[in-house]
């Protein structure tokens, strides 16, 4: 029997020409047979947390997966970051492609590798803002909010919706 899960994932990228890294690494997303997007939002600058660094651009996708579990999801994020270059040594250091597994449906996991919700993303606007712009009624299952719900939550501060005419995003 074939199972189809809702799914949100984030984008973020600080180092090399990250708009071109972004948009090409929807593409990789959108070209898998399992996963299908629905949603993209717009790019967001947006200030970095943790060591001093360039600003981010950041993002957010919905899709469905079908027969996907969220470890094969979460493998295939990693396998597009390491097609980009992504180097993992310092946490929330600087990197040319993030991808992190937001939501699979209303499921919770708790793995040592894998935890869905993302256990943090309640707390940043820099994954709220665009992730409420595509999917503002998703209830986040841990919370019992919308997306929405939790961005009216957070300051907005350091971020900044980009010109989708010079970015050249087209939903």
């Amino acid at each position: 029997m074939e199972r189809a899960v809702d799914v949100a994932i984030a984008l973020g990228s600080n180092l090399g020409n990250s708009l071109e890294i972004l948009e090409n690494a929807i593409q990789h997303l959108s070209e898998h047979p399992a996963i299908a997007l629905t949603a993209r939002s717009t790019w967001y600058r947006t200030a970095p947390v943790g060591p001093p660094q360039p600003d981010y651009i950041n993002g957010c996708v919905t899709g469905q997966v079908r027969n996907l579990s969220p470890e094969a999801l979460l493998e295939i994020l990693l396998a597009i970051e390491q097609v980009f270059g992504r180097e993992r040594r310092e946490r929330w250091g600087a990197r040319t492609l993030d991808l992190d597994l937001l939501l699979y449906g209303q499921d919770i996991i708790y793995l040592p590798h894998l935890q869905v919700p993302h256990p943090r993303m309640q707390e940043r606007a820099f994954v709220l803002v665009p992730l409420a712009e595509i999917a503002p009624h998703w209830c986040e299952p841990r919370t019992q909010r919308t997306i929405q719900a939790l961005k009216e939550r957070l300051s907005l501060t350091g971020i900044q919706r980009l010109d989708s005419e010079t970015t050249g995003n087209r939903c």
